[in-house]
């Protein structure tokens, strides 16, 4: 199971619209449930994608020195990608992370799959976040 805000993927999907033709990547945070008001009965162990880093940070320090930059490492274990093009799976080409929360036009909670960095398919859940 692949826990995440409501707000979040709201957010997410907005972004690859507005984008749309094309792609976007997004590097996604986690939150421990323990340290979230939560309505819910969530395993306090679990953890809920809850922030993501602007996708054009640290770009001009990548693009200099070769290194990025703009998110702490080991800090982001999800990715979200869009598929302008309509397919809704991993390509060999995507960048890979622990989750990747991958999206198709036309942007709707339908049109989300979340998938292991193995191509394994996930249910993905969202969750009320205060």
């Amino acid at each position: 199971m692949t826990y995440i805000s409501e707000g979040l993927i709201e957010v997410l999907l907005e972004m690859a619209q507005e984008a749309d033709p094309q792609e976007v990547i997004v590097r996604l945070a986690v939150t421990p449930v323990s340290k979230l008001d939560l309505d819910g009965d969530l395993d306090p162990e679990a953890h809920v994608f809850t922030d993501f880093y602007l996708p054009s940070t640290g770009d001009s320090i990548q693009a200099v020195f070769g290194m990025d930059v703009s998110h702490p490492p080991g800090q982001t274990p999800g990715i979200f990608i869009s598929h302008p093009d309509g397919h809704l799976g991993l390509r060999q080409q995507d960048e890979f992370a622990e989750r990747v929360i991958v999206a198709i036009p036309p942007w709707g909670l339908d049109d989300v799959r979340v998938f292991d960095r193995r191509g394994r398919e996930h249910v993905l859940e969202l969750v009320e976040v205060v």
